[in-house]
């Protein structure tokens, strides 16, 4: 339980980060769509016990790591 918690959690911040990452951008959002995202999603989570820390990544406290950049192409494509 405390597992799925902490990955909804983690989600939840991320999923929020890059919302506010896109409206900064002035990217169109579908507010009403936002309704329907979930954290619950795993497919981003590595559960297989094999874990590799990079030391020389390590953030500072109140720090993210930083979102994926949108590709600019397929986001045209899709609109």
């Amino acid at each position: 339980m405390l597992l799925s918690t902490a990955i909804s959690l983690w989600n939840t911040v991320y999923i929020e980060k890059a919302i506010d990452s896109l409206r900064r951008r002035g990217i169109p959002i579908n507010e009403q769509l936002i309704s329907h995202l979930s954290p619950l999603g795993w497919k981003n989570i590595n559960l297989s016990g094999d874990y590799i820390w990079r030391t020389n990544l390590k953030l500072r406290q109140g720090k993210y790591r930083p979102l994926r950049s949108v590709d600019s192409e397929l986001r045209k494509k899709q609109a």
